[in-house]
């Protein structure tokens, strides 16, 4: 067993090597696990130099709160910098990417809080591992963003329309039901979490990992039915308009208290986040990851040169007043022609390109 040169308990990202294993841990609990742009880099590294040698690569993190929050978003919005938005951007989707195709078999244990950039840590990756403690959200909508980090891939290829319902309210599934939502691969309780990994690098072969991670998991039909389970007929219903108006339609149609709250909750969000997720999730259904990856990278530069994203972290995150002026406030006012803006070519000319010689994907 052995660390990575250079690695210390002060390291926002620990590496350690057992055998054929490669164990990486983020260290940023008093964040909570939230990673920036050198903890994307420090991830990419080590995977990069395990990519060949290693056949399990296990990804967790320190703290029971959270594996990881999601994005230092103040950090890219505070400074107005949008080249420092671009390499952020461009850094995290490459690792996105990355997780997508790894050859080592990729590990993620999602154990407390996971939102935004540690979605993109793991639901990429061949396996992940929830338990009683994580809170799984795509909570973009609210600080004027969209679910990025390959949400566009991900979501649209859950049951029914629960990801467009997930990615436009921001809805939090915790626990047993991010496992049956299908978010997760597995479920097990955290206090078996250390037992499982020790098995798990004592492993041999792909179907060794499968067996002991079924041995360690629940049934995903086990347990008390999935929080939604009740409520998938109406998402599915109203969420299947093919415009954000035409789903504040529906969910008005249908009248209901669950549809009531829901667009208490839908109101509440940037009406251009929601018109650009809507978009963004309809055309991520038909894109392999690197494509949808390539359209974010598009949004989020677009985002971070203008949209209500700063200031839906200002009220959000920094002054927490809750309180944010949307521009424009109402879905009624959305040009059509600026969310157009936001999927086309970036004023420079610049793409996200990947490190690897894989074909390249094009929009």
């Amino acid at each position: 067993m052995s660390s990575s040169a250079g690695d210390s308990s002060n390291s926002l990202v620990l590496t350690e090597e057992v055998g054929s294993k490669g164990v990486i841990t983020l260290n940023r609990p008093k964040a909570l696990n939230a990673i920036n742009l050198e903890m994307v880099r420090l991830i990419y590294d080590a995977m990069k130099r395990w990519e060949s040698s290693k056949s399990v690569v296990i990804v967790k993190s320190v703290g029971e709160k959270a594996f990881c929050a999601g994005g230092d978003v103040r950090a890219i919005t505070e400074t107005s910098d949008v080249e420092l938005a671009k390499k952020f951007f461009s850094t995290e989707y490459g690792l996105n990417a990355l997780i997508g195709s790894y050859r080592p078999t990729y590990i993620a244990v999602i154990d407390g809080i996971t939102m935004g950039g540690g979605v993109g840590l793991s639901v990429h990756g061949k396996y992940r591992i929830a338990t009683e403690r994580t809170m799984f959200a795509m909570p973009e909508t609210a600080i004027g963003l969209f679910p990025d980090v390959g949400g566009g891939y991900f979501l649209p290829r859950l049951e029914g329309k629960l990801g467009l319902y997930l990615g436009l309210t921001g809805f939090r599934l915790k626990g047993r039901d991010v496992h049956k939502a299908g978010v997760a691969t597995h479920y097990v309780e955290s206090k078996n979490l250390e037992a499982l990994e020790q098995q798990l690098l004592a492993t041999t072969s792909g179907a060794e990992v499968e067996s002991v991670l079924d041995r360690f998991s629940e049934k995903r039909e086990a347990g008390v039915e999935f929080v939604l389970a009740k409520q998938m007929k109406q998402i599915d219903d109203c969420f299947s308009a093919p415009t954000v108006e035409g789903i504040f339609k529906k969910l008005e149609q249908d009248g209901s208290e669950w549809a009531t709250n829901t667009l208490k909750l839908l109101h509440k969000m940037s009406p251009t986040s929601l018109v650009v997720t809507q978009k963004q999730l309809e055309l991520g259904s038909k894109m392999d990851l690197k494509t949808c990856l390539k359209m974010e990278y598009r949004l989020a530069v677009h985002h971070a040169i203008e949209s209500d994203f700063k200031e839906g972290v200002r009220a959000m995150l920094i002054d927490r007043d809750q309180k944010p002026r949307w521009q424009p406030p109402t879905l009624a006012e959305v040009d059509p022609a600026r969310v157009e803006k936001f999927f086309g070519p970036l004023p420079d000319g610049t793409e996200l390109q990947f490190e690897d010689g894989a074909p390249k994907a094009s929009l």
